[in-house]
C-alpha cells in the first residue's frame, strides 16, 4: 500500500496577512504559484494512484501547477468554515476574546450559509474523506493517494488518521506549499514526513 500524501495549497494574499480563509475563493500569489510548481518534480518520482482536491481555486490551482491534472474535486476537502471569523486575523479576534483558541472554542456564526464549524464537525468531514481514501487504497494499484487542501482541515485529518481527537490537529503546524506523508508501521498509521518543502 502507498502513502497518504498531503499537500497544502500555495500562498495567497490572506495567508500572508494571517486572515482566516475558508469560503473566500482567493487565487494563489505569484509566489504561491511558484511553490506549487516546485512540487512537480518531487511528485513525479512517486507512484500516485489517486488525487483528490478541495473545490477552492487555491487548491485546484496548486494541484494543476504541481502536475496533478487528474485531481478529483471532493467538497469535503474544503477548509474549516470560519463563520464570522472569515477574513479576520487571530490578533483581531484576541482584542475581544483574549483567550480564544480555534481548536477548543470554534468560531462564531457568519453570514447565511456559513454558520461556522466546531472541531468535531470538521473531524466528521475528515473521517468521510479518510473513508474515501481507504476505498481508493483498496481499489488502487498500490500507489499513493494525494490530497490537496488547506492547513486547518489537513491538520484535523491528520489527527483523525492517527486516532486522535480533531482538536489535536493543533499539534501539526502546516506551511503553504508543503508536502506531508502518512503511512503505516506495524499495522498503525504514522507520520512518515511532515511539513516538508521540495
Amino acid at each position: 500500500m502507498g502513502e497518504l500524501v498531503l499537500i497544502r495549497h500555495g500562498e495567497t494574499e490572506w495567508t500572508l496577512s494571517g486572515q482566516h480563509t475558508s469560503y473566500t475563493d482567493l487565487p494563489l500569489t505569484a509566489n504561491g504559484e511558484e511553490q506549487a510548481r516546485t512540487l512537480a518534480p518531487l511528485l513525479a518520482t512517486r507512484h500516485i494512484s489517486c488525487v483528490f482536491a478541495s473545490p477552492m481555486e487555491r487548491a485546484r490551482q496548486t494541484a494543476k501547477l504541481a502536475g496533478l491534472d487528474h485531481a478529483r474535486v471532493d467538497p469535503d476537502l474544503h477548509e474549516w468554515d470560519y463563520g464570522g471569523y472569515e477574513g479576520v486575523t487571530t490578533r483581531e479576534i484576541h482584542r475581544t476574546r483574549p483567550d480564544w483558541n480555534l481548536w477548543t472554542d470554534g468560531v462564531v456564526p457568519g453570514p447565511e450559509g456559513h454558520p461556522g464549524e466546531s472541531p468535531e464537525e470538521v473531524g466528521e468531514r475528515a473521517d468521510r474523506v479518510l473513508a474515501r481514501v481507504d476505498a481508493a487504497f483498496c481499489n488502487g494499484e498500490g500507489g499513493d493517494v494525494v490530497l490537496v487542501a488547506h492547513a486547518h482541515f489537513l491538520r484535523v485529518l491528520t489527527a483523525r488518521r492517527l486516532g486522535l481527537p480533531p482538536a489535536d490537529g493543533a499539534l501539526f503546524q502546516l506551511a503553504t506549499g508543503t508536502v506531508s506523508r502518512l503511512g503505516m508501521e506495524h499495522g498503525r498509521h504514522v507520520l512518515t514526513a511532515w511539513n516538508r518543502l521540495p
